[in-house]
């Protein structure tokens, strides 16, 4: 059974997600690039984060940081790699739509990777209704991001 609910970023039993979405970040993509938060960064007021587990295991997270008064970005989405194919990403992205959505938030914005490694992510956003857009809230223009938006 799966389950996806607001929990801590700072649990000792989410270390692997955290580890993996690290070293996803990090694989191909130039440390100037990267934009991902620690664990601890993800527990600071402003941002919501969810777990998504399979019984008790961990099995993804998702966060979204409110950036404006109706405005998110999506922060540390990850579903680990041995979990995939089974549409537990789009589960765990249309959660966090349903949750930001239902906290009044009007706008969500994210960025990912423009490398092959995140291709996957960028189809899941684009036909979750996701369009590409320019760089918003202190991000630049980088060849190595793509910036999406979606109204909800």
């Amino acid at each position: 059974m799966i389950r996806i609910a607001r929990e801590s970023p700072v649990q000792d039993e989410l270390a692997l997600l955290h580890e993996r979405h690290t070293w996803a970040m990090h694989v191909d993509t130039p440390p100037e690039s990267i934009h991902m938060l620690p664990a601890s960064a993800l527990a600071a007021p402003g941002i919501d984060f969810f777990v998504m587990r399979e019984g008790d295991r961990p099995v993804g997270m998702g966060a979204f940081k409110r950036i404006g008064p109706d405005h998110a970005e999506i922060k540390s989405m990850h579903v680990l790699s041995e979990m995939r194919g089974r549409g537990l990403a789009r589960r765990l992205l249309d959660h966090l739509v349903a949750e930001a959505r239902a906290a009044g938030i009007g706008r969500l914005s994210l960025e990912t990777g423009a490398q092959p490694s995140f291709s996957a992510a960028r189809a899941l956003y684009l036909a979750a209704g996701f369009t590409e857009c320019g760089p918003f809230e202190g991000y630049r223009p980088d060849p190595n991001s793509v910036f999406m938006t979606r109204q909800i």
